[in-house]
């Protein structure tokens, strides 16, 4: 069973909760997760560079945070913590709206709790392609 939480902790920014779930979801089903507890919590930069400092050491805003609190075969519990500002800022640079910027913070979040990483050159680029096919699975249908 997975179980999958949103708490939207900011207000400036409009979400598709459900959307964001729903790509959780996916990404943990076709990478083989059957059992998974997962929070996905959307706050502010105020919110996010505080944990980032907190925990990574790294005295500013980012886009994405992933935390993995335990795993084992086919399970996972972990959080996701997202920033709807950073993906206000950094959508038209990639020509994406916001709401599409923020879905693709939540494939990354997710995809880094079931072990991808992008740390090396080729881990990157095997992760970006997994991301780039999952966020064209979740578009509306034209």
């Amino acid at each position: 069973m997975l179980e999958i939480e949103l708490a939207n902790r900011q207000t400036r920014h409009p979400i598709d909760a459900d959307r964001l779930v729903a790509a959780a979801r996916l990404v943990l089903e076709q990478e083989g997760i059957t059992q998974a507890t997962l929070s996905i919590a959307v706050v502010g930069d105020r919110a996010i560079r505080q944990l980032n400092r907190r925990y990574l050491q790294h005295d500013y805003a980012t886009d994405v945070i992933s935390f993995l609190f335990g795993s084992g075969a086919g399970s996972l519990e972990g959080e996701i913590v997202v920033s709807a500002d950073t993906a206000a800022t950094q959508a038209p640079q990639y020509g994406l709206s916001p709401q599409d910027e923020l879905l693709l913070y939540v494939l990354h979040g997710t995809l880094h709790l079931v072990g991808y990483d992008d740390t090396t050159p080729p881990a990157r680029r095997k992760m970006q392609a997994r991301q780039r096919r999952y966020l064209r699975r979740c578009q509306p249908p034209r």
